[in-house]
C-alpha cells in the first residue's frame, strides 16, 4: 500500500478560489464585442470537399453514338450549390432520380479531370445504355441541357494511391467501364496524378469504342498513357482480337517491373478476368475492382437457394413514422423493390461496399453473395444488412433509415 498525503485547503487557497469568478468576469468585460464566428475554416473545408448533396444543371449534352451520351454538369446556385466538390480521378457521383412512381439512385463515374471541377466548375458523366437499364434508358431519352439534377458528393475508392499501388497501372475496361480511366488519363496529362497507365479496353467492334478521340488526344500529349483496344467480334489492323487474357495483360505490362491492375466493367468481365489474373500471381493489393452495380442474376451463384428467384415476397417496411407493405421479387435486390415502390431508401454504390444503405432486418431471410458482402462486424451483431446486394428468400420486415 502506498501512502498518499492530501494537503488541506488553506487560507491562501480559499482566497484564490474566491478570486476566480471576478477574474473571469474581468476577462469577459475586457473582450471585444465582436460576434462569435458562425463557422470555422475546418468545417467549411469539410463541407466543400464532402457535401451530402450537390444541386447541378446540365450545361450541354454530346451524343456518343446510338447508345451513349456525355453530360457536362455545372453548379446550380439557385438550389444552394455555388461550387463543385473536388474529387480524385476515378470517383463517381450518385444521381438521385424520380421516374414515374419509382424513386432511385444510380452511380456514374466522373469522366472529366479533377482540375475541371476545381478551376472550371464542371463535371462530365458519360452514360451508356445498359441491358434492361431502367435508369440509363430514362436518362438517355430525357436528360437535356438546362435540366436540374441532384447528386451526392464524389464517392468511391477507385483511384490511384502511391502508398498502395504500383507506379505502373494496367487498366482493364469494358463498355462504360472506360469512363473512370478517362478521368485518370486526363489527370496524368495535366500533372494532377503521377503514374503510368496502360489501358486494355474491350469492345465488340471499332464502332463500339467509347471516348476514343478523347483518349487519342491525351495519348498524343503524354507517353504515360497508352490505350490498347481489344475487339471481340472484329479483326482489324492495329487492334488486339479476342478477350483480355493473362497472356494479353502480360504482353502490355511493364516488363519486369511491378504493376497494379485496375478493373472496371460488367460483372461478366470481372468473372473472366479474375480467373486470368490468378495466372499472373500478383499480390492481392495490386488488384483493384471498381463497383459494378446491382447483380442481375443471383442464380449464377452456386450457393443461391434453388427456386427462390421465381418467387414473390411480402416486405413490411418501417421508415421512421411510416409503415408500408410492398412486393419484392426473388430475382431483384431488396433496394430495387423499395425504389420501385417509390420509397427513397438511402444508397450510393449499389454494390455492397459503401454501407450507405444499411438497414435493420427485423425478420425474414435474405441471400447476399459472399463476394459482395461488405458488412462490418457490428452489422452482423445488430442484425443489419445491405439491401442493394441482398435478395429476398422469404417474407421480410425491415427498418430502413430516412434519407436526409
Amino acid at each position: 500500500m502506498k501512502n498518499f498525503h492530501i494537503k488541506p485547503i488553506g487560507l491562501l487557497d480559499m482566497l484564490e478560489f474566491k478570486k476566480m469568478v471576478p477574474n473571469r468576469q474581468k476577462i469577459i468585460d475586457a473582450a471585444p464585442a465582436a460576434p462569435l464566428p458562425q463557422s470555422w475554416p475546418v468545417n467549411d473545408a469539410a463541407k466543400a470537399l464532402h457535401p451530402a448533396r450537390q444541386f447541378l444543371t446540365v450545361e450541354n449534352v454530346t451524343d456518343r453514338g446510338p447508345d451513349a451520351k456525355s453530360y457536362v454538369l455545372v453548379p446550380d446556385p439557385s438550389a444552394g450549390t455555388d461550387r463543385l466538390a473536388f474529387f480524385r480521378a476515378g470517383q463517381y457521383l450518385s444521381i438521385r432520380l424520380k421516374i414515374g412512381d419509382s424513386a432511385l439512385t444510380r452511380p456514374y463515374s466522373i469522366c472529366s479531370a479533377p482540375l475541371d471541377a476545381l478551376n472550371g466548375g464542371k463535371y462530365a458523366l458519360t452514360i451508356k445504355r445498359a441491358q434492361d437499364g431502367f435508369a440509363s434508358d430514362y436518362l438517355l431519352a430525357n436528360l437535356k441541357a438546362g435540366d436540374k439534377i441532384e447528386a451526392s458528393g464524389p464517392e468511391g475508392a477507385f483511384y490511384y494511391d502511391p502508398i498502395r499501388d504500383a507506379a505502373n497501372v494496367v487498366g482493364i475496361a469494358g463498355g462504360s467501364g472506360i469512363t473512370p480511366f478517362l478521368s485518370m488519363a486526363a489527370a496524368i496529362a495535366d500533372g494532377t496524378e503521377d503514374f503510368c497507365l496502360s489501358i486494355l479496353y474491350g469492345s465488340r467492334t471499332k464502332d463500339d469504342i467509347l471516348l476514343r478521340d478523347e483518349f487519342d488526344g491525351i495519348a498524343a500529349k503524354t507517353d504515360k498513357v497508352k490505350v490498347i483496344h481489344v475487339l471481340s467480334e472484329e479483326k482489324a489492323e492495329g487492334f488486339e482480337y479476342g478477350f483480355i487474357t493473362a497472356e494479353l495483360i502480360k504482353k502490355h505490362s511493364p516488363g519486369n517491373e511491378e504493376f497494379s491492375v485496375f478493373l472496371c466493367g460488367p460483372q461478366q468481365m470481372y468473372s473472366f478476368v479474375d480467373n486470368e489474373l490468378k495466372l499472373l500471381d500478383l499480390q492481392a493489393k495490386y488488384i483493384r475492382h471498381e463497383l459494378f452495380g446491382s447483380v442481375k442474376n443471383p442464380a449464377e451463384f452456386s450457393d443461391y437457394p434453388s427456386g427462390a428467384m421465381a418467387n414473390q415476397y411480402k416486405v413490411k417496411v418501417k421508415m421512421r413514422n411510416m409503415e408500408r407493405e410492398i412486393q419484392a421479387n426473388g430475382s431483384e435486390p431488396v433496394l430495387v423493390a423499395l425504389e420501385r415502390a417509390g420509397i427513397m431508401a438511402p444508397s450510393r454504390c449499389r454494390s455492397g461496399e459503401c454501407g450507405w444503405c444499411h438497414s435493420r432486418l427485423i425478420s425474414g431471410n435474405v441471400y447476399t453473395p459472399s463476394s459482395l458482402d461488405g458488412r462490418r462486424a457490428a452489422d452482423y451483431t445488430f442484425g443489419y444488412f445491405h439491401p442493394c446486394c441482398a435478395f429476398p428468400i422469404s417474407d421480410l420486415e425491415l427498418d430502413v433509415p430516412v434519407v436526409d
